[in-house]
């Protein structure tokens, strides 16, 4: 993987993982670190799923792709609140 994916990977999981923390409600105690790392895992988990039904390469945006995305990241970060709390 070349520099550029790498860089396109941490903003693609920042928006992803942004996204998620908006969908889930009230106050998330994680940093933006982990933020970052649930919207990547999220993206990578997401673009599989969406290429396994087979909506991942559309014409126009690839909304259902993102929406699945999204969907993971809520999920990561409520689980991952959730853990951490409890500590």
């Amino acid at each position: 993987m070349e520099i550029s994916g790498i860089i396109s990977a941490i903003v693609i999981g920042l928006i992803i993982g942004v996204l998620g923390r908006l969908v889930v409600p009230g106050r998330q105690h994680i940093g933006i670190l982990w933020t970052i790392v649930v919207g990547i895992v999220a993206a990578l988990i997401g673009s599989a799923i969406a290429a396994g039904i087979g909506v991942a390469d559309t014409k126009g945006p690839d909304w259902i792709e993102w929406l699945i995305q999204i969907a993971l990241a809520a999920v990561g970060i409520s689980a991952l609140d959730r853990a951490r709390s409890r500590r």
